[in-house]
């Protein structure tokens, strides 16, 4: 069986989520990086269907993402 990963957009409030990967250029991977978000690191979505930001807990921490970097989150279901 293959595992499934989804971009972080996809996952509904309230989830646990491991990062797998970031497809993104070097910059945005540096600065996601530097905040913590880097593969194997575990979230849980606070708020990810609004028309605004996602809002993720990371380590205690609340972050907000805009939409266009979440979805370069390539994450999976705990």
């Amino acid at each position: 069986m293959t595992e499934q990963y989804m971009p972080m957009t996809m996952a509904s409030p309230g989830r646990w989520l491991t990062v797998v990967n970031v497809r993104a250029g070097w910059g945005l991977q540096r600065r996601l990086a530097e905040m913590g978000l880097n593969p194997g690191v575990s979230v849980r979505v606070v708020d990810g269907h609004s028309r605004g930001p996602m809002l993720i807990d990371l380590r205690g921490s609340r972050l907000a993402l805009g939409h266009g970097v979440a979805q370069k989150i390539m994450v999976k279901e705990m």
